[in-house]
C-alpha cells in the first residue's frame, strides 16, 4: 500500500487539539466536510478549547453545519470541552503526560465518545501506541481473509502485536502511517461495492468482488 499510495503523514491538523475536534467532527462523514467546519471554526475566533466553551451551543452548531449532525455534534464537542477543561486546564500536554489507559477509559465515559474516536485522539493527538480500528480496517482484512472476527478489541490487539517495534516513536508512527494508508485503500477500492481493478492488493485478497462487509453480519 505504501508503494501505491506514498507517505500519508496524517492527521493534517495545526495542533493537537485541532485532532481531537476533527476526530469528533468526522463521525460519519468525508474529511471535506470536516475541514470546512474546521475552517468555519478557525474563521470565527481561533481553535482552542476555551473559545469553543464560550460561544453558545447554536452558534457552534451552526459553524459546524458542513460536517453533517451538526446538533448532536456541537452538544459531543461541548462534552469533550467541558472534561477536557476540567481535567487537563485544556492543555493537551497535560493530558499526553497522563497514564494511556486511564485516558481512554475517560474519553469512553463522555456522551457521543466511542472507540474509533478515542482512539484517534489517543494515537494522532496523543501520540500513545494504540492502534485505530475502523470500518475500512474490518472490511479490507476480512477480505482478504486475515481476520475472522468483528471484535473492536481483538481486532486492536491483533494489529497492535504485529505492527508493535521496541523503539516508542517507531511504532508510534507505523501504527499511523498503515491506520492512514487503510483508509486511502477504502476510500479508493475496497468500498462497499468494491473496485477490484487496479488495487494494489488485488493479488492477496480472497474475496476479489464480494459485496458483503463481513460473513459474520
Amino acid at each position: 500500500m505504501l508503494d501505491a499510495f506514498g507517505k500519508q503523514n496524517w492527521w493534517p491538523a495545526d495542533s493537537s487539539f485541532e485532532v481531537i475536534i476533527g476526530a469528533i467532527l468526522t463521525q460519519q462523514t468525508s474529511w471535506k466536510n470536516v475541514e470546512k467546519a474546521i475552517s468555519s471554526l478557525k474563521k470565527e475566533g481561533g481553535l482552542n478549547p476555551e473559545f469553543l466553551n464560550y460561544i453558545e451551543l447554536g452558534r457552534l452548531e451552526q459553524l459546524i453545519k458542513p460536517s453533517g449532525f451538526y446538533k448532536i455534534k456541537a452538544q459531543r464537542l461541548k462534552n469533550f470541552l467541558d472534561y477536557f477543561l476540567k481535567e487537563y486546564n485544556g492543555k493537551t500536554e497535560k493530558m499526553t503526560e497522563d497514564n494511556t489507559i486511564k485516558i481512554r477509559k475517560e474519553l469512553l465515559n463522555i456522551n457521543g465518545i466511542g472507540k474509533e474516536t478515542a482512539d484517534s485522539t489517543l494515537l494522532y493527538a496523543l501520540n500513545k501506541e494504540i492502534f485505530v480500528i475502523d470500518a475500512y480496517t474490518k472490511r479490507i482484512f476480512f477480505r482478504l481473509g486475515i481476520v475472522d472476527t468483528n471484535d473492536y478489541e481483538k481486532l486492536r490487539e491483533l494489529f497492535e502485536n504485529s505492527l508493535k517495534e521496541k523503539d516508542h516513536l517507531n511504532t508510534i508512527n507505523k501504527f499511523k502511517e498503515m491506520h492512514a494508508l487503510i483508509v486511502e485503500l477504502g476510500k479508493n477500492y475496497c468500498k462497499k461495492d468494491p473496485i477490484c481493478n487496479n488495487c494494489p492488493l488485488f493479488s492477496s485478497c480472497k474475496r476479489k468482488g464480494v459485496k458483503n462487509e463481513y460473513s459474520w453480519n
